[in-house]
C-alpha cells in the first residue's frame, strides 16, 4: 500500500449509537457524514473558510472504499490529504481509521470539490488561501 501524503487535518470522532444500522455497524451513509465533518473542520481553519461572497465549494464527486465495518463503541480518526490540486478543483483524499489502532482502515477514497461562482454556478479559480493551505 503506498504511503499516505501528509494530512491536511486529522479529526477525532466518536461512533454514536444512532450511527448504527440493523446489522449493528455504522451505516454506509454515516461514513459520508464523518467525511463531511472532517472537511468542514478543515475549512474553518482557512481564512474566509475557503470561500467568499463570490465563490464557494461544492462536492462534485465522492468515492468511498468501504474496507471493513465500524462497530460501536469505537473511536475514529478521519484523515484528509491533498490528492490533486487543480485550477478550479481540489481532490481531497480521505481515510477513516481507528484512533488507537491506525492499521484499522475502515474507509478510504476521495472527494472532489469544485469552486463555483455563486451567481452563475460556473467554475471559479481556487481561492488563494485554499491553494496555500494545500501546498504548505
Amino acid at each position: 500500500m503506498p504511503a499516505t501524503p501528509p494530512a491536511l487535518i486529522r479529526v477525532p470522532l466518536s461512533v454514536r449509537w444512532r450511527d448504527l444500522d440493523a446489522f449493528n455497524h455504522v451505516n454506509n451513509s454515516k461514513f459520508l457524514s464523518y467525511l463531511e465533518e472532517a472537511r468542514l473542520r478543515w475549512m474553518v481553519t482557512l481564512p474566509g473558510r475557503g470561500m467568499d461572497e463570490h465563490v464557494a465549494p461544492v462536492v462534485a464527486a465522492a468515492h468511498l472504499n468501504y474496507r471493513r465495518p465500524i462497530e460501536w463503541p469505537n473511536e475514529l480518526d478521519v484523515e484528509l490529504f491533498v490528492e490533486r490540486l487543480g485550477n478550479t478543483s481540489l481532490s481531497i483524499g480521505h481515510r477513516i481509521i481507528g484512533a488507537t489502532d491506525t492499521s484499522a482502515v475502515y474507509c478510504d477514497g476521495n472527494v472532489v470539490l469544485v469552486w463555483i461562482h455563486r451567481e452563475t454556478g460556473q467554475p471559479a479559480a481556487l481561492p488563494e488561501p485554499v491553494r496555500a493551505a494545500c501546498t504548505a
